[in-house]
């Protein structure tokens, strides 16, 4: 495989331009480099070879760059405003062609499925799946050559192809609509003029080919005899759960209500999309049970599931996690660490933290939200005086608020307790030492980032590797999508799959329990539109930060609606009648006062934010290509 040199053009690749790609190098090989056109086709072990680069182009999300991690574009995070090379920044400013120009982007035209080591080519998306389009197409067309294998071996590896080709072709569509599907290796003197399809009918290929992975590919590979020959080492391997746990989700965004709206003209769900899709994550949930290859993670080790601190290149995510985004990166991620800090612990990066409105979705823990953090609610038990009191575990969990401990040795924080402790009230140290890099929006993260991480506990914070490495899906998402298709599929909360006889709202309430907080409150049960509230807080809240929520406000079509537009930050005094030790000794009660929240931003979005626009050299390529509207 070393030795193979392939031949690749914009149209073989898939037929879109990948204007970053040459193909001269191939004019330039080495002598002796030529090998038998079927050597890596012939067993299975060449043909897994071959399978490696598929791997490869998985997108990264958190990891495509050894400098700083910018995957969330919804209303959670709200980045330096003045730091341009952020995708972030630019989408808050209705750019999105911004997202094959700046910087920092995960979704570039270059690739690194080749045996290249350029980590920020590693996961770029667009091109990355384009390519790996062409590289699984080109297995399945030399499929035949596979003859010195037994009937597992040919399986796995014709169900890993289907996979990948359904796989890469889904992440494309997710952002930017209906494409050509391409299930067939283009000749390369081939005129390209393949139509673009509607949303629903890629989606309908895509799940002929996730359902050829289902049924072709095994639950687990340590119980195969093709994968005793890594025993052990199988836990990124394309599987039956993962293939299943893709389709359901193409099926349910084939069914949301802006899919539905592109492809039917009809803004609300697809009810048979859906159904298809509680099918699908029904199975998942069963052969999870059955296998125990995957669980959702106890709450007193939830934080394990989103990054390793001082562990080497462990991976994060516990057995909760089921499909990793591109794991080829290793562990080091100090600037995208030191970006969650202020300059006072951490004096580099480029800074970003989560907004107040998004903060807000985390609730009491006795389930009910928050309606309206300046006033004071006897139903939650929500008192804007103790705004930090008796809120959902996963507050604390994730969330750094005035007066929690932000370094261990007090001797250390030489500017003294306003350093050690987070000073994150109106005119605290962390919010005005260095006005363009310190805390925006009044609080900081830390799902993604050990709480004591500065420069002053260990001298050098650099000392101790952090690794983050996203789930793409986890179990508790498979829980979520599962409850949202379930009752938008069958009309009814209280409804199940028939692969699986859990209903809907029980999803939902097993997620919560998790994190010890109470099930959806009765008054959110009488109605759809109740329930849908709080399952879209519970995604809110249950999947943070890990880069589901844009993609989430555009399929229900709220991207572009109020309250959605807004970021903000909260503002408040701290009360005289507390002395800094009680402040600091439990600050979950704190007292404040003067309560309020500003907006930093406000995006000015239309019915255009709701697709990428495809870049102009390929629109222009033949008619049939046509643009997204609005990106003309």
């Amino acid at each position: 495989m070393k030795k193979l040199r392939l031949l690749y053009t914009i149209i073989c690749a898939a037929g879109i331009a990948l204007t970053s790609v040459s193909c001269k190098d191939y004019l330039d090989k080495a002598p002796g480099s030529d090998i038998d056109p079927a050597d890596p086709y012939k067993n299975y072990t060449n043909f897994q070879g071959f399978m490696e680069e598929a791997y490869n182009c998985i997108p990264a999300l958190a990891s495509i760059s050894w400098y700083h991690g910018c995957w969330n574009y919804g209303e959670d995070e709200y980045w330096q405003p003045s730091e341009t090379r952020m995708l972030t920044n630019a989408i808050d400013q209705g750019n999105y062609w911004a997202w094959n120009t700046v910087q920092y982007s995960p979704f570039h035209t270059g690739h690194g499925g080749t045996t290249g080591t350029n980590r920020d080519n590693k996961g770029c998306l667009w091109g990355n799946c384009w390519y790996g389009i062409y590289k699984v197409n080109l297995g399945l067309n030399n499929l035949n050559l596979l003859t010195d294998a037994t009937q597992e071996e040919k399986n796995i590896i014709a169900g890993q192809l289907y996979f990948f080709r359904a796989f890469f072709h889904f992440q494309i569509m997710q952002y930017w609509g209906g494409i050509p599907y391409i299930d067939f290796l283009i000749p390369s003197d081939a005129v390209f003029n393949y139509p673009r399809l509607s949303y629903q009918e890629c989606a309908d290929k895509v799940a002929a080919d996730f359902q050829k992975a289902v049924d072709l590919l095994p639950v687990d590979w340590d119980k195969t005899t093709v994968g005793k020959q890594t025993l052990g080492k199988n836990k990124l391997r394309i599987n039956k759960i993962m293939a299943l746990a893709f389709l359901g989700k193409n099926y349910l965004y084939a069914g949301s209500p802006l899919m539905n709206k592109v492809s039917a003209g009809d803004a609300n769900y697809n009810k048979e999309y859906c159904k298809k899709a509680a099918e699908a994550f029904g199975q998942v949930l069963k052969l999870c049970k059955e296998s125990g290859l995957y669980e959702l993670a106890d709450f007193d080790h939830y934080m394990d599931i989103f990054y390793t601190y001082d562990q080497g290149t462990k991976l994060p995510g516990m057995k909760e996690v089921i499909f990793y985004e591109n794991t080829s990166n290793t562990s080091w991620c100090w600037n995208q660490v030191s970006d969650y800090r202020p300059s006072c612990l951490i004096a580099s990066g480029i800074k970003v933290y989560p907004t107040a409105n998004y903060v807000d979705y985390f609730g009491m823990a006795n389930g009910k939200p928050i309606k309206d953090i300046t006033k004071k609610d006897a139903d939650s038990g929500y008192d804007p005086e103790y705004p930090f009191k008796n809120r959902d575990p996963r507050f604390y969990e994730l969330f750094i608020y005035d007066g929690v401990k932000c370094v261990k040795n007090a001797t250390k924080a030489q500017k003294g307790p306003e350093q050690q402790y987070a000073s994150l009230y109106t005119g605290g140290m962390y919010r005005k030492a260095t006005p363009s890099k310190d805390c925006f929006t009044g609080y900081l993260l830390k799902k993604f980032c050990d709480p004591y991480r500065n420069d002053h506990d260990e001298g050098d914070a650099k000392k101790k590797a952090i690794r983050v490495n996203l789930g793409m899906i986890r179990l508790a998402d498979v829980y979520l999508m599962y409850a949202e298709s379930v009752a938008q599929g069958y009309g009814d909360i209280n409804a199940s799959s028939s692969a699986y006889k859990l209903s809907a709202v029980d999803a939902v309430n097993i997620i919560r329990n998790r994190a010890h907080v109470d099930n959806i409150a009765a008054e959110y049960l009488t109605s759809m539109d109740g329930f849908m509230s709080e399952l879209r807080r519970e995604r809110a809240v249950e999947l943070a930060f890990e880069g589901h929520r844009f993609n989430d406000l555009r399929r229900w079509l709220l991207i572009d609606k109020a309250p959605y537009t807004q970021k903000t930050a909260v503002y408040f005094d701290r009360a005289a009648d507390q002395k800094d030790e009680a402040r600091y000794d439990e600050p979950k009660n704190n007292h404040v006062l003067n309560l309020r929240e500003e907006p930093l931003i406000t995006r000015q979005f239309t019915e255009k934010h709701y697709w990428f626009p495809f870049l102009r050299d390929d629109v222009q390529m033949y008619p049939e290509f046509n643009q997204n509207p609005g990106w003309e």
